[in-house]
């Protein structure tokens, strides 16, 4: 099982909810879900059939910057894949 946590600036307008619904609801096993109070999504998979880079590509593609909140194991390609966000 994979789990992913995300935080994208403007994630919660309704546009983009919609588009993030039709693109992540394509991915066969992929669950997701949005913390309500906050611009992050909590995404979870079965399989390895979910990358960062996918995932940043469909965040980017509704243009929000997808940047990856803790560990996130080995769907990361490298240490560099992932970017602490600091206040």
């Amino acid at each position: 099982m994979i789990e992913l946590e995300v935080y994208a600036a403007g994630l919660r307008a309704p546009d983009k909810l919609m588009g993030l619904d039709l693109e992540l609801g394509a991915i066969p096993g992929l669950r997701y879900k949005v913390d309500t109070l906050h611009d992050v999504m909590f995404l979870e998979a079965d399989g390895p059939g979910i990358s960062i880079e996918g995932i940043r590509s469909i965040f980017n593609k509704l243009d929000l910057k997808a940047r990856f909140v803790g560990q996130t194991h080995s769907v990361a390609l490298s240490q560099s894949a992932t970017q602490v966000i600091r206040p």
